[in-house]
């Protein structure tokens, strides 16, 4: 099965194709610049590289939450596009179960963190174990004092990813909970894993229509919060 997959959940933005497990190409750019602007070059240029085309495609992922509303909109709407333009099917799959892949070799805990702020992270917990990955803990905004209190005591290896990794890991530290970063090239989100967790989905009939393809929000934008608390709404 070859897919394209789309990560724009955070600052950084990446694009893949794989193939039946096999990492054939990987675009990825942290540089501050809007998604908007360098997601589809990305794609085109990983295609174009590739000598494949949209035809050659039998999914189009993304992950589609949680993370930066605006970043999922952005991914979200261009998978959604190019599922329809192509008469594909898509995969919408968790921002948080991706990342876990990037430390599924670790025989861990893996602690996925995402910065939602006001003190809090987008979180779930994985048992790594012999390259395979247990979901522990759905996936949910949680905060990082409430997370410490969760992992007291719990005697196994912490391995923290994700974009709130380092802000995690420190206040996990600072809590007397011993754990690591992962290495800075498996850190951050990236669009591999993702195509490879849509993979595991499709596989377990999680392929749908491009119109089915829907952000997740854990929480409301942050402009409908503050007319909420203004009273506005």
């Amino acid at each position: 099965m070859r897919i394209l997959a789309l990560e724009t959940s955070a600052k950084a933005v990446s694009a893949a194709v794989t193939e039946d497990g096999r990492l054939l190409a990987l675009g990825f750019q942290d540089t501050g610049l809007t998604h908007s602007r360098t997601l589809m070059p990305i794609v085109e240029h990983l295609l174009k590289n590739t000598d494949l085309t949209m035809a050659d495609m039998d999914a189009v992922a993304a992950a589609v939450g949680p993370g930066s509303f605006t970043g999922i909109r952005i991914g979200v709407s261009a998978a959604k596009g190019l599922a329809f333009a192509a008469d594909i099917p898509a995969v919408g799959v968790s921002t948080l179960a991706a990342m876990a892949r990037n430390a599924a070799f670790a025989d861990a805990l893996v602690v996925c963190a995402m910065d939602a702020r006001r003190n809090q992270i987008y979180n779930a917990l994985f048992e790594a174990k012999n390259g395979q990955l247990t979901r522990m803990t759905p996936d949910r905004a949680i905060g990082l004092d409430e997370l410490a209190e969760e992992l007291r005591g719990d005697p196994r290896p912490k391995t923290v990813v994700g974009d709130g990794g380092r802000l995690c890991a420190e206040a996990l530290t600072a809590a007397g909970i011993a754990c690591r970063l992962a290495p800075p090239h498996l850190v951050m989100q990236s669009a591999a894993t993702v195509a490879l967790e849509a993979e595991e989905a499709a596989k377990n009939g999680g392929l749908i229509s491009a119109q089915e393809l829907l952000p997740v929000y854990l929480r409301p934008p942050q402009a409908e919060r503050l007319r909420r608390e203004a009273g506005t709404v």
